[in-house]
């Protein structure tokens, strides 16, 4: 799927609903959430990809200069999972395998080093702090196929308790499933909420 430069005013409005969103004290205590965690998806056609990249570096800087009080993880899977692979000696690999045997064999061969009872246990470990106050994920789109959004997030349920979660995904989410690219449908996933909701979808929220 092409990308595309040409900002969407609709996401760019999105966007900028998310600092304040993320730093209320309604979301950081997980109110009204009753008793489910606090995970939320930001999704958001992916032609844009590069619009939400720019914006995460943005964000960044505007957490760290208004809200320094805060702890905020931003984790971009594709540098752990590269970082990963690089600690247990298989980047190159795979890299090796995927050229001369194809994606298909690539694939086989990660899916026991790749299984979320390891690999999340690393991101803990090696892509968040101690005690964070709010983790943002995104590289969704950059992983796959070898790693699923859904099963990230519930490889995380129990390890992340009720800290808020924010994935950014490259797609659609309308509250029971994740649809990659707008066209790969996930098994489904209801235990998040819809961050900013979007016109695409009818995804649930919390108030």
């Amino acid at each position: 799927m092409p990308l595309t430069r040409r900002d969407d005013p609709h996401l760019k409005n999105r966007l900028n609903q998310i600092t304040d969103r993320i730093t209320s004290p309604s979301f950081l205590s997980g109110q009204g959430l009753g008793n489910e965690i606090g995970f939320w998806v930001f999704d958001y056609p992916p032609e844009h990809e590069l619009q939400v990249r720019e914006y995460l570096g943005f964000l960044e800087g505007v957490l760290a200069r208004q809200h320094g009080e805060l702890k905020v993880d931003h984790v971009n899977l594709l540098r752990v999972l590269r970082d990963y692979l690089e600690e247990r000696c298989f980047l190159e690999k795979a890299i090796a395998m995927q050229q001369q045997k194809g994606d298909q064999a690539l694939l086989k061969a990660l899916r026991g080093p790749l299984h979320m009872d390891k690999f999340a246990p690393f991101l803990m470990g090696h892509a968040l702090s101690e005690d964070p106050d709010v983790v943002l994920i995104s590289g969704v789109g950059s992983v796959w196929p070898v790693m699923r959004a859904h099963s990230l997030l519930n490889a995380l349920h129990g390890r992340l308790g009720h800290k808020p979660l924010v994935l950014f995904y490259p797609g659609s989410y309308d509250g029971q499933r994740l649809t990659l690219f707008d066209q790969i449908t996930s098994h489904p996933y209801y235990r998040a909420f819809s961050l900013v909701p979007s016109s695409r979808t009818t995804s649930t929220s919390a108030q």
